[in-house]
C-alpha cells in the first residue's frame, strides 16, 4: 500500500471509530500530506511502514525553519497520533516519533472582548441590510451560548427550545449537548426568523439550517470570520479577533460573574476540564478579589 492508501484508511478510522469532525479530520491528514510532500520533494521513496526516526528528524528540523513553535507542535502531534494508528493495526511495532520532542509553546490566550466592545461591535451592525438581522442574531447567539463557530453554522431551527430555555448542540465528534439561551438572543433569532429568512429562496437540503446566505445555502465558516473582522474594522478595534473570541469572552464574563469552572465546562463542551481552564483567563486583579471574598482567611476578618 502507498501513502494514500494508509491516509484514507487513517481518515475512515478517525471519521467511524473516533467520531471525529471533518475539519478535524482534514487537518489531521494536512501533516501526513506535508510529510510526504517532504519526502517527493526530496526523493525519498519510502512507505509509512518503513519510515525510520531519522527521516522523521529531518522532516521536523526542515518545517522548524517555516512554522512557528506552536504549528510544529501540532504537526508532531498529528503524525505521532497516525503511527499509534498504524501501531494499532499492526501495520508496524514503533513509533518514529516516539522520541521526538515537542517543543515548547506555553500557553497561548486568544484575545477577549469586555461587554462594551461587545456591545459596539454588535450594535455597528447595519439592520438596514437584508444580513443585518441574521449577523445580529449569530454575534448574539456566539456570545450569549459560547458556540464555536462550526456548531453555530450547523444550527438548526430543530434544534431551538425556547420555552425550555435551550438549544441542542452538536460539537466535536458529533456530541451533542444543551446549552442554555436567555431571552435577549431568543428575541434576535426569533426576528431574523420572521423578517429575513422567511423571504429567502431556501436550496434543498438547508430548509432546516437557521442561518443561512443570501442564495439560501448554508453559511461557511470563513463568511463568519469575514463579517466580524468587517465590524472589528468599522470601530478600530485593535484586536485580532474571529468568532472564538465571542466563545471564549462568554467563558470569561461566566467566570467574573460568578460561574463555577465545571458549569462552563458543560456549556462549552469541553472534554476535558484542563481545556476550560485554558480558556478562562483571568487577570490578577479579579483573582485578588476571588481570595478576599471567599477565603476563609479574608483580609475584611482582621482589624
Amino acid at each position: 500500500m502507498n501513502w494514500n492508501t494508509y491516509i484514507k484508511s487513517y481518515q475512515s478510522y478517525l471519521r467511524i471509530e473516533r467520531g471525529l469532525s471533518k475539519n478535524t479530520i482534514e487537518n489531521y491528514s494536512f501533516d501526513i500530506e506535508r510529510l510526504c510532500l517532504f519526502l517527493e520533494k526530496n526523493g525519498i521513496a519510502i512507505s509509512p511502514i518503513h519510515i525510520d526516526e531519522e527521516t522523521i528528524q529531518q522532516f521536523i528540523y526542515d518545517v522548524s525553519k517555516q512554522v512557528n513553535p506552536r504549528s510544529q507542535a501540532r504537526i508532531i502531534s498529528g503524525l505521532k497520533s497516525f503511527f499509534s494508528y498504524l501501531i494499532f493495526e499492526d501495520f508496524r511495532d514503533n513509533n518514529p516519533l516516539e522520541l521526538i520532542e515537542t517543543p515548547k509553546t506555553g500557553r497561548k490566550l486568544p484575545d477577549t472582548l469586555s461587554v462594551d466592545e461587545i456591545d459596539t461591535l454588535i450594535s455597528t451592525i447595519d439592520l438596514t441590510t437584508n444580513e443585518g438581522e441574521r449577523n445580529r442574531a449569530m454575534l448574539e447567539t456566539l456570545y450569549g451560548c459560547g458556540l464555536r463557530v462550526s456548531e453555530l453554522t450547523a444550527l438548526k431551527i430543530s434544534d431551538l427550545f425556547f420555552e425550555e430555555g435551550f438549544i441542542k448542540i452538536t460539537g466535536k465528534g458529533n456530541k451533542q449537548r444543551f446549552v442554555p439561551i436567555g431571552n435577549l438572543t431568543q428575541k434576535y433569532i426569533q426576528i431574523y426568523k420572521d423578517t429575513m429568512r422567511i423571504h429567502l429562496n431556501i436550496k434543498k437540503g438547508f430548509e432546516d439550517t437557521l442561518f443561512l446566505n443570501r442564495r439560501g445555502n448554508q453559511l461557511t465558516r470563513a463568511m463568519i470570520f469575514t463579517i466580524i473582522k468587517d465590524l472589528a474594522t468599522k470601530i478600530n478595534l485593535n484586536k485580532n479577533i474571529g468568532p472564538h473570541t465571542l466563545r471564549h469572552s462568554f467563558a470569561t464574563h461566566l467566570l467574573e460573574n460568578g460561574a463555577d469552572l465545571r458549569s462552563i465546562q458543560l456549556m462549552l463542551g469541553h472534554e476535558s476540564i484542563t481545556t476550560t481552564e485554558i480558556y478562562v483567563h483571568l487577570d490578577r486583579k479579579f483573582l485578588t478579589q476571588v481570595i478576599n471574598t471567599f477565603h476563609p482567611r479574608k483580609k475584611s476578618d482582621f482589624k
